[in-house]
């Protein structure tokens, strides 16, 4: 067990039974929410909209979708090592205006056990969902008519022999989140699609931000991905210039990865919802940042 797990474990046990809630503060995100629409259905001719989405921060949470410390695919997670900083710094921003940040990477509860993050998410009482809540999948014909193959880049290429980390649920070679993105605060923790659900009901939570890995697989199909999220009746927008595609260039449609990723991020535009700027997450509309309405100013000026 880390460390920190049997502090966690220790003032658990001394302290209070559940960690405390995320605060409600306020502050309105304004988000540049980019769409595309079909007109015709059918047409094949796509139109392309920006349109501002104003959501409150205390209703908002970002869920970080299988950002692993390795990945079976070295390319895949070259770019994952890349990109974690800087999401970092987003999420870092987002969380210091009162923004929920959901650290989901899949099959690694078990390194988690104990802490705070961990408990917070699941000791919210259970809350019964209009369906199954699961990973929903494209069928063939969808598949087939999806803009990019998915695929590994890294052209030597292996498959992972094991043996797996003692800490991660199934045959995999990763066993935590990347270490680049930090788990602080009012921060949860979960790879499950209920336990999130669980959560985001007794919290009030009703606008989901997506960052993550990969965009044509667990961000689409993940419990808590936009399908299912989306189907569950959330509003759910996906962090464009925070995520990637696992594709291979030398599968169809034959385009640089760059290209591929955008591919599926325009997809998910036409036929999900909308993608915005990691940016859009890191401030808030002027004025709106409190006292709430009602709420009385300090009796005495700081500092005096």
């Amino acid at each position: 067990m880390p460390v920190w797990a049997g502090i966690a474990v220790g003032r658990a046990r001394a302290g209070s039974e559940s960690p405390p809630k995320h605060p409600k503060v306020p502050g309105t995100l304004r988000l540049r929410a980019r769409r595309r629409v079909e007109r015709p259905p059918g047409s094949g001719r796509v139109w392309l909209s920006e349109d501002e989405l104003p959501w409150e921060a205390a209703q908002t949470a970002i869920i970080i979708i299988d950002m692993w410390d390795t990945h079976t695919c070295h390319a895949a997670a070259q770019r994952v090592s890349g990109m974690a900083p800087r999401m970092n710094e987003i999420v870092t921003a987002a969380r210091n205006l009162g923004v929920m940040v959901i650290h989901a990477p899949s099959d690694t509860m078990k390194y988690y056990e104990g802490r705070p993050e961990r408990l917070r998410m699941q000791r919210a009482p259970m809350v019964t969902a209009p369906f199954p809540i699961r990973e929903v999948r494209p069928d063939e014909e969808k598949l087939r008519k999806f803009p990019i193959e998915a695929g590994c880049d890294d052209p030597v290429f292996t498959e992972f022999k094991g043996p797996a980390p003692p800490t991660t649920r199934g045959f995999y070679p990763w066993q935590r989140q990347h270490p680049a993105i930090d788990i602080a605060g009012f921060d949860g923790i979960s790879d499950s699609g209920q336990e999130i659900y669980n959560f985001c009901r007794q919290e009030g939570m009703t606008n989901f931000a997506l960052m993550g890995v990969h965009a044509n697989i667990c961000i689409l199909n993940r419990p808590f991905g936009v399908r299912s999220l989306k189907r569950l009746g959330f509003n759910v927008v996906v962090v464009r210039d925070l995520t990637d595609a696992m594709y291979d260039p030398r599968q169809r449609p034959f385009v640089s990865h760059a290209r591929g990723t955008e591919l599926v991020v325009e997809h998910i535009e036409t036929y999900w919802c909308p993608s915005i700027l990691g940016e859009d997450l890191t401030h808030v509309i002027p004025g709106t940042a409190g006292p709430f309405p009602g709420q009385r100013p300090a009796s005495k000026p700081v500092g005096r």
